[in-house]
């Protein structure tokens, strides 16, 4: 009988990662740092949407992941153990960052949230109520492009010099 297979680990895109800081001065986005590391060495694979109470199992690793706080508990406060664990589990999977949109659910970004962020060392982004997250994820990918077209034009420019001392006597 044939051994099982393992499925491969978490994959990245064949383009380089975004730098947090990079989406943060974006002026179209309006994005704010509330917690966490500075987000100059922060890189972003991906972006994903979750309402998920627990994102862990969806997620890949070196994500911006986008939430509305759907799944925070209503009508009570949840405590800081909600969002320690919460976020415990985001930074277990890997994930580069935090963007929590202050609509349509909430108003402000928790404070238990931030702290929990900050504890655990996940940048933590507020979305404004005027960004959408698909905007934000666009933004991901228009950086993304940018910087593989970047690469790409090195590449070629190092080929083109190449050529050029090689067809020389």
């Amino acid at each position: 009988m044939p051994e099982p297979t393992v499925p491969p680990g978490p994959s990245t895109p064949p383009t380089p990662p975004v730098s947090l800081a990079a989406l943060l001065a974006r002026d179209d986005l309006g994005l704010r740092r509330m917690a966490g590391p500075s987000p100059a060495g922060v890189a972003v694979h991906w972006a994903h949407t979750s309402e998920m109470a627990d994102p862990y199992p969806y997620l890949l690793g070196g994500e911006l992941l986008l939430t509305a706080g759907v799944h925070v508990p209503r009508g009570t406060d949840p405590g800081p153990s909600y969002f320690d664990a919460y976020v415990g589990r985001i930074v277990a999977a890997g994930g580069a960052a935090l963007g929590f949109g202050v609509a349509p659910v909430h108003d402000t970004v928790p404070r238990a949230l931030v702290a929990a962020c900050d504890a655990h060392g996940l940048p933590l982004v507020e979305v404004p109520r005027r960004t959408t997250f698909s905007g934000v994820a666009r933004a991901v990918w228009q950086l993304m492009a940018q910087a593989r077209l970047a690469e790409l034009r090195r590449v070629s420019e190092a080929q083109q010099a190449l050529a050029a001392a090689a067809s020389r006597p």
